[in-house]
């Protein structure tokens, strides 16, 4: 039986997929992906599709061409099959035998932290538990964590998203956070922590907080103060950023923050895949947006800043310099 074959604005799609994840900052690059997707309406059906059957999973495909070279023509085949689920999708790459040991962990992609994790959050969700320990427990929407509570310690593992926890006190265990930059432990009772793509963010709502890197590098901080942990330093915020917060109450609060980094917030409610062109990704924005409704945020923002949406679908949504 001859295998099936993908349409060739599908097999585009894949290969740009690709490109991106390698070089997300090739100004370029992302030029040249603009001017494939608007020539032509399958293009951007055939993105859209994609990133939804994913969930922007870039880093499944890219691992395998780069671990496995001449394989990956089989999982795209079954990445972009019509009428499967994500879950299916996940299902079937591992049926290939395309994904021994480690190496769909080591894409690092969203769908499969999140399939992973002890507790996890979809796009839209948000969902507040209560811990053994009685600690409360609140993740921001595709949030994942892992938890090791035992007689000897409490540390929640934030694999990717935010959470806010209110700690419940333990003076034989204080509660730590780890991310990928460092942990954040516990001095006090209400704390926020936000893994970013290259950093992560630590506000404190109550109390304090003791922030320390991998390299053993440690920051204090108290109620109201905030501070960015890099791979080798530690940032301290000048402002106070407590409303970061206010997402609990399904309200983004921006101060005076770049347009990219209010997409980044709206991205765990949208569905599909948000592009943000590079000339308007540093206008400065101030404003609170609903982020149950994050087709309206979309709007609020291009009334306001010199900026278009276009929507393709509940798939791709484009944002540009107005015309």
């Amino acid at each position: 039986m001859s295998k099936a074959r993908l349409d060739p604005a599908a097999e585009q799609a894949i290969d740009w997929m690709v490109r991106l994840s390698a070089d997300r900052n090739d100004t370029r690059l992302h030029a040249r992906f603009d001017t494939w997707l608007n020539s032509d309406p399958a293009h951007a059906q055939a993105w859209g599709r994609l990133q939804e059957r994913l969930g922007g999973a870039f880093g499944t495909v890219r691992a395998l061409d780069q671990r496995l070279p001449g394989q990956a023509g089989e999982a795209r085949r079954v990445l972009m099959q019509p009428g499967t689920s994500r879950r299916d999708v996940l299902r079937a790459i591992g049926g290939l035998g395309l994904l021994g040991g480690g190496l769909w962990l080591a894409a690092r992609s969203e769908v499969g932290t999140t399939l992973m994790a002890d507790l996890h959050t979809g796009t839209g969700e948000r969902r507040t538990l209560e811990l053994e320990d009685g600690s409360q427990l609140s993740l921001n929407a595709s949030t994942a964590v892992d938890l090791k509570f035992d007689a000897h310690q409490r540390l929640v593992l934030l694999r990717q998203g935010e959470l806010v926890i209110e700690v419940a006190p333990d003076p034989q265990r204080p509660l730590r956070v780890r991310t990928a930059q460092g942990e954040i432990r516990a001095l006090g009772t209400r704390f926020l922590v936000s893994q970013q793509p290259d950093a992560t963010r630590v506000v404190v709502l109550q109390h304090a907080v003791r922030a320390r890197l991998h390299d053993g590098n440690e920051l204090d901080l108290q109620e109201g103060q905030a501070a960015l942990l890099h791979a080798q330093r530690i940032e301290r915020l000048g402002r106070d950023e407590r409303h970061r917060a206010d997402w609990l109450n399904g309200h983004l609060n921006v101060l005076d923050d770049p347009l990219d980094a209010v997409v980044d917030a709206l991205r765990p409610y949208t569905r599909g895949f948000v592009r943000v062109a590079p000339q308007v990704r540093n206008l400065r924005v101030q404003g609170v947006f609903p982020l149950n409704d994050p087709q309206r945020s979309f709007g609020a923002l291009a009334e306001t800043l010199p900026i278009e949406v276009r929507h393709y679908g509940p798939w791709l949504t484009l944002i540009g310099p107005k015309s």
